[in-house]
This record gives C-alpha cells, sequence and structure tokens, in this order.
C-alpha cells in the first residue's frame, strides 16, 4: 500500500509541475489529441549483463498517450505502456508514462517521462527523440506518422530481491491523431 502512496505522490508532483504550463495553454486555447503505436526494446544493460531483447528476451510494447498542446512548443503527454515479455515467464506489465515534450521544429521533437510500472517495484524516467511525418489527407483521424528513439532508465526494487538498474535502447513507431 504504501507503494500506490509513494506513486501517487509522483504522480501528482509530476501533474502539478506542469499545471502552469496547462494554464499558459488553456487561455490560447489548447488541443487535445494522442497516439498509438508499437515499441520494440532492442538492447538492455542490466546487471552487468547486455542483452539482445530481440533474440535473448523478445518483448513487445503497445503505447498509447493522450497529448494535450497549446499555441507554444511544449506538449503534456501521459502514456499507457502495455508490454509483453515473450521468454521465461511471459510477463505483462502496464507503464504509466507522464511526460513532457518539446518541439524542436521540422518535425523533431524532444522529450522526457518518468514512469511507474504498475503492481511492481520498478521506476524510473525515459528520455526521447521523434521525428514525424504529416498525412496529407484531410478527412482523416490520423494527422501524422512518427518513429521514435527512447532511453528507458529503470530501477527495480523487489521485496527480498536484489536490486538492479537497467537502461534500455527502444525503438517506437506509430500513428498520432
Amino acid at each position: 500500500m504504501r507503494r500506490v502512496w509513494i506513486v501517487l505522490a509522483m504522480l501528482a508532483a509530476t501533474l502539478a509541475g506542469g499545471a502552469p504550463l496547462a494554464q499558459a495553454q488553456e487561455q490560447k486555447g489548447p488541443t487535445l489529441g494522442g497516439h498509438i503505436g508499437f515499441l520494440l526494446p532492442l538492447v538492455t544493460h542490466s546487471g552487468g549483463q547486455t542483452i539482445n531483447n530481440l533474440t535473448d528476451q523478445l518483448a513487445v510494447g503497445f503505447p498509447t498517450g493522450i497529448t494535450v498542446k497549446g499555441s507554444g512548443r511544449m506538449a503534456f503527454d501521459f502514456e499507457f505502456v502495455p508490454q509483453i515479455n515473450t521468454t521465461g515467464t511471459r510477463l505483462t506489465t502496464l507503464t504509466l508514462h507522464p511526460g513532457l515534450i518539446y518541439s524542436l521544429g521540422h518535425g523533431w521533437a524532444a522529450g522526457g517521462r518518468l514512469a511507474f510500472v504498475v503492481d511492481n517495484a520498478t521506476w524510473g524516467f525515459t528520455p526521447l527523440v521523434n521525428k514525424s511525418w504529416p498525412i496529407k489527407h484531410k478527412n482523416g483521424l490520423f494527422k501524422a506518422y512518427f518513429v521514435e528513439a527512447d532511453l528507458p532508465v529503470r530501477f527495480s526494487r523487489p521485496v527480498g530481491a536484489p536490486a538492479t538498474n537497467a537502461v534500455t535502447f527502444a525503438m517506437h513507431t506509430g500513428v498520432s491523431f
């Protein structure tokens, strides 16, 4: 139960930090959007070992996000990432991933997210770089497609087991609306 309160407190702090941004966006007319995608962790370094996630420990994620953007370059994005690890115990996790994304122009963006794995003693952060291309049709739901490079850093602190720190390089692709 204590872990739940810690996660809620960190989430509240993240949202409170975005409050001035959200208030500024409200005055200029915020827009609501989102994205859906496909995530492949490629390489992970943890506990002194480097793991090829495609051949040794295949995992697949399906990020879905809700984005609030004002007239400026900053956007608040809240992502939910269900992930399936297909080897060993076939573990399925859900990561809550709030973050800020800053538009660099010409379809490029950079940002960072906090990460809280639900029902697990794992938390961390994820720096990212994103490139998007507009979809030309005018009446469709989807506005752009994108490719994103992520560098998830995770701190796992399970009860009765050794603590681990992992750094992963992952690729995320999808469409935004």
